[in-house]
């Protein structure tokens, strides 16, 4: 039977994009918010833009979908995909708009970039490089190459170790996080031509 990767529609803008990328590379979507849905994914995608409290309020109103992603993703061990704010959800919290509580999945802040250099521009708009960390090598998904960003809050990560890549925007953003069956990126692979397409491949294939 083919796997089901569950793409996770709680209002998030990117979603139609996403969904379209990800059948591209050949997987069998469900967009859905349904836990029961959720819970018995092969794999779990949250995609997400716009503001931090915006998308964990709206993912919040999906009741019984984060219990649901919890259950299957720690207790089932489904890989799971976050992507842009989708990713910076992973986080213990978030301070756009004041502080909003994130899903505390990977530990660390969602705050403003605030570039060493005072000309460089907020939002981090357009193609940069992604710089894969050593470790990432053995993570299976989040390899080096050149990506689409768009952002004005980066993930701030407390522990090294989960970081799998990062970029430069007047100072070091992080790109990518991640640890056992968890992976997020702050840039769009849906909109990364090549590059985000064989992220995307590699994530359909991972075995975590």
């Amino acid at each position: 039977m083919p796997e089901i990767t569950a793409l996770v529609d709680y209002g998030a803008g990117n979603l139609h994009s996403v969904e379209n990328a990800l059948r591209k590379v050949g997987a069998k979507v469900r967009v859905t918010a349904d836990p029961d849905v959720l819970r018995a994914a092969d794999r779990i995608v949250l995609p997400g833009v716009g503001s931090f409290r915006a998308c964990a309020e709206g993912l919040s109103a999906e009741q019984g979908a984060v219990e649901a992603m919890r259950e299957r993703v720690f207790v089932g061990g489904a890989p799971f995909l976050g992507i842009c704010v989708g990713m910076q959800l992973l986080a213990a919290r978030g301070l756009e708009h004041g502080e909003t509580p994130g899903l505390g999945w990977i530990d660390g802040t969602v705050r403003l970039i605030e570039p060493d250099d005072a000309s460089v521009k907020v939002p981090h708009m357009g193609w940069n490089d992604v710089a894969a960390m050593p470790h990432a090598r053995g993570h299976g998904v989040v390899e080096g190459g050149e990506a689409y960003f768009l952002h004005s809050y980066h993930f701030k990560v407390r522990h090294h170790e989960d970081v799998l890549a990062m970029t430069d925007h007047g100072g070091g953003l992080v790109a990518a996080v991640g640890r056992d069956n968890l992976v997020g990126v702050q840039f769009h692979p849906e909109k990364s031509q090549a590059y985000g397409l064989a992220l995307l491949e590699r994530f359909l294939e991972w075995k975590p």
